[in-house]
């Protein structure tokens, strides 16, 4: 089975092809903020990003000849996890729908669904796409009618690494209890009870840790006296939200291999704020095992940052009481979306429908 795989970020379009199981070609296309400034909404890069893939495609003399093309999941309405066929629905809430976040993600189905369209018998797929919402009746009030909890979180790679941690212990994912840790440009934190992820922040609009790019769960009146206080438009603050806050807003850059190298050097205000975003992760991940009434079999790291040893080992230490802890360096998502659209071609499991 040939799949192509697509995997849109804010700077980057990730794709790949699979034959079954076995990686054709692994490729990142950088895109320069130059090139993208121009576009006033994410959805209007839609071409731009298209075309580049297929010029990818010709330069590494692979034909357009794909059994499937499967793309990450855009930030639609709450759904349940599995891998959907991309219908018109799921397309119309990408493009027009009132819940959609204005985050690269978005651009998955899209250009997955167009490229699909030019292929005969291709078909066209999303897998757990980051609006996985399989939240306790619990999990979901907060102190204000108004504003239930939702979830937006890394849920297709910390499903991966579930699965995989669960092969590798001779177990399923179903018979587990995990608490699962996402450390990237935003951190997510999600207790997995028995397969299913029963509660997890919302890692893009201000709830947990603060990370390189994200602010975090913030104090709420002062954050109301600010959006009133006449400094600043609604989209500016928004880029406070997610993009301009959490490490980048205090130092400038969210580049961790850089912030690192300024605390080898002695940076004491880098160390400091490091060392905070760690200390609110671990606070994250122990209210997670309050969810699990303590009954956690592993904790589980993955992540760009996990890489980092400064970063685990000092998590390590904030966390380790509660759970054996294990590392899964990096994001694993263009292998997960390429093995979710070969089960469903190879009938092992069954595509949803977006409704």
């Amino acid at each position: 089975m040939k799949i192509l795989v697509i995997n849109p970020g804010s700077t980057s379009t990730k794709m790949a092809v699979f034959h079954d199981e076995k990686p054709i070609l692994l490729h990142s296309i950088t895109h320069k903020a130059e090139e993208l400034a121009h576009f006033d909404a994410i959805t209007e890069q839609q071409d731009f990003r298209r075309q580049l893939v297929l010029d990818e495609l010709r330069r590494s003399n692979i034909p357009l000849d794909f059994d499937a093309v499967i793309g990450r999941g855009g930030l639609v309405k709450p759904i349940a996890g599995g891998v959907y066929e991309i219908n018109q629905l799921m397309l119309d809430d990408t493009l027009h729908g009132s819940v959609m976040h204005n985050h690269a993600c978005n651009l998955g189905c899209l250009i997955a669904h167009e490229i699909a369209q030019e292929i005969p018998g291709c078909r066209a797929f999303i897998a757990d796409p980051g609006v996985v919402d399989e939240l306790s009746p619990l999990a979901r009030i907060s102190g204000s009618p108004l504003m239930p909890r939702i979830c937006i979180w890394h849920a297709l790679n910390q499903r991966a690494i579930a699965r995989r941690f669960a092969r590798g212990i001779g177990k399923e994912y179903e018979d587990l209890n995990l608490i699962i840790c996402h450390l990237g440009g935003g951190i997510s934190v999600a207790a997995h009870e028995h397969g299913r992820a029963v509660d997890a922040n919302n890692a893009l609009d201000g709830e947990g840790p603060f990370s390189p790019e994200r602010a975090g769960s913030l104090p709420a009146a002062d954050l109301i006296r600010l959006c009133f206080s006449g400094r600043y438009t609604e989209k500016e603050l928004l880029k406070h939200i997610a993009g301009k806050a959490g490490l980048t807003a205090h130092l400038g850059t969210n580049d961790m291999r850089e912030i690192l190298e300024r605390i080898k050097k002695g940076d004491d205000h880098a160390e400091l704020l490091v060392d905070a975003m760690i200390y609110h992760t671990a606070k994250q991940i122990a209210a997670e095992a309050a969810v699990l009434c303590g009954q956690v079999d592993a904790i589980l790291l993955t992540g760009g940052m996990a890489h980092s040893d400064y970063i685990v080992s000092a998590l390590r230490r904030h966390i380790a009481f509660l759970a054996p802890v294990y590392i899964f360096p990096g994001e694993n998502e263009m292998e997960a979306l390429a093995f979710n659209a070969l089960a469903v071609l190879q009938g092992k499991r069954k595509a949803k429908v977006y409704e």
